[in-house]
């Protein structure tokens, strides 16, 4: 019989990465925002501070703590402070409105919300419908801002002297619960344990080179998985100097590039094109940045190649995934961003990807087939709800709800959403939540949303509308009404209006065909 040891001894959690790298590289810069800089010494002190003092506020193991803030060295903090404390971190996206961020507070049960100073009246009006938030706690911003009144102070918080106790935390417990977008208007939260996320801080240090020398620009927003957790999880596990901001204009982005000598910068395709076209983009200022990396949609084949000529030194790596995986599935690696242009690469180094028919049966080279994994990057299950956890596991493995083929050497094309997503900017839009928005018109007989390729978002959020008889409307109006209940991003780009929409014999809607058509159309 083994003798039993305290569970300390082998712990591996997201905050245990932070202590070991500032044993490593205590005078190292880790966290540059704004004016601020800490050195991973005073990272960490920091972080046991702040976690010693969400302790002292009656944050206890296993709280949800929910985040509705904007890139910051606050947000960073905290982050890994509630990882320290055994809590789980619930980040909101700020573009949402009142109701949708309400949502999320409630069906996480957080008690406990952080925002910024821009952000605290949109955080103030969402606790205030129906949730069980009962405190604040204000963050500071890249920018000087000061406390919001009737909120614990960050700066209080992480002044705190307190012996922090020691959480009874394991690798299986889970560190966030993300929140993803669906078919349906609901979205649902992933629960992501620390192990899923550290296997997959492991696949993208190897694959995407994540390394001890970069200095790397974190401009997307944190709240998303794939800036947090693709690279600036990974970057702290290395020891990489990380530079934070919450403004990806490009005149902003250029220059921090130069200021800071970045060498590591992700952005989706619609910022890359942003900065590309920027009259201040130029390549002799860029002379540090050494690796480039892009995902959430597919970078068009005419703008890897201006990238190529432009910024020839710049290695890149295509990064596909999904909340579920923590998020990195697969990649497609620089010396294949030509020649395989448009795929979203192979599996990454933890993950084991096949493309299914409906039996789950490989599909043969060039058909379609769904996407599916096994990993142990993936999610234990979605909150709260047992039935969608067991479809997206049926067979085994999870399914991702993206359709794709498969070629002889094993790249995969993504070629379809089965779940019905458009990736508009680098942001998720459920076409049924947009349509149901749209239908709330007194106006409208009926509506299809798709997404259309787009110079600028990638691909647009596009509504087909067909008109009540004896009503008029025009494309300002729907416009104007989805912007009024809903995130701006969800809104759509453009509305067209059409006397009927394509179905098949039994009355299913061929949104296929709309594609299809608006794409010759365009061609």
């Amino acid at each position: 019989m083994t003798a039993p040891i305290s569970p300390a001894v082998r712990r591996q959690t997201i905050a245990d990465v932070l202590t070991r790298t500032a044993l490593r590289l205590p005078h190292k810069t880790g966290i540059a925002c704004g004016g601020t800089r800490w050195s991973y010494a005073e990272f960490d002190t920091l972080v046991s501070r702040l976690a010693a003092g969400l302790a002292a506020i009656g944050v206890a193991e296993g709280d949800k703590v929910a985040v509705l803030a904007r890139n910051s060295h606050g947000f960073a903090a905290l982050r890994f402070a509630l990882a320290r404390r055994g809590a789980v971190l619930v980040p909101i996206n700020f573009m949402l409105k009142a109701d949708e961020v309400a949502f999320i507070l409630r069906h996480a049960g957080a008690r406990t919300l952080a925002t910024d100073s821009g952000l605290a009246e949109l955080a103030q009006a969402a606790a205030r419908l129906d949730t069980q938030v009962a405190q604040f706690i204000w963050l500071p911003s890249e920018e000087d801002s000061a406390p919001v009144a009737g909120m614990h102070d960050f700066h209080q918080l992480a002044a705190c002297t307190d012996a922090l106790p020691e959480p009874q935390l394991g690798s299986t417990d889970v560190a966030q619960i993300v929140y993803t977008s669906g078919t349906e208007s609901s979205p649902k939260g992933a629960m992501l344990t620390h192990d899923a996320v550290l296997w997959q801080y492991v696949s993208c240090v190897i694959d995407a080179e994540i390394a001890e020398a970069d200095v790397t620009l974190h401009a997307l927003p944190l709240y998303h998985c794939a800036q947090l957790d693709v690279f600036f999880g990974p970057a702290v596990y290395m020891g990489s100097t990380n530079v934070i901001t919450a403004k990806p204009t490009p005149d902003n982005l250029l220059a921090l590039l130069q200021q800071h000598a970045i060498t590591s910068f992700f952005a989706p395709p619609t910022v890359w094109i942003a900065l590309l076209r920027s009259p201040l983009f130029d390549p002799a200022r860029l002379t540090h940045l050494a690796k480039g990396y892009y995902g959430a949609s597919i970078m068009p084949v005419q703008v890897l190649r201006e990238m190529a000529e432009r910024l020839p030194a710049v290695r890149l790596w295509n990064l596909y995934g999904q909340t579920e995986i923590a998020p990195l599935a697969t990649l497609l690696l620089p010396q294949d961003q030509l020649r395989k242009a448009g795929s979203a690469g192979r599996a990454a180094r933890n993950v084991q990807t096949r493309i299914v028919d409906d039996r789950m049966q490989d599909v043969a080279v060039g058909e379609v087939g769904e996407i599916v994994h096994r990993s142990p990057h993936l999610m234990l299950g979605y909150l709260h709800d047992d039935e969608r956890t067991l479809a997206a596991f049926e067979g085994g493995w999870f399914h991702s709800g993206d359709l794709g083929t498969i070629d002889d050497e094993g790249f995969i094309t993504v070629v379809d959403r089965k779940k019905d997503m458009i990736k508009s900017g680098g942001e998720n839009v459920a076409s049924r939540e947009v349509e149901e928005m749209i239908y709330r018109m007194p106006q409208v007989s009926e509506v299809a949303v798709i997404g259309l390729p787009d110079p600028k978002w990638v691909e647009a959020v596009t509504a087909i509308v067909v008109v009540k008889d004896g009503h008029a409307l025009d494309e300002a109006a729907v416009v104007a009404h989805c912007n009024q209940h809903m995130a701006g991003f969800k809104a759509p780009k453009r509305v067209v209006f059409v006397d009927q929409l394509p179905k098949n014999p039994s009355g299913k809607l061929l949104k296929r065909a709309l594609r299809q058509q608006y794409l010759s159309e365009a061609g």
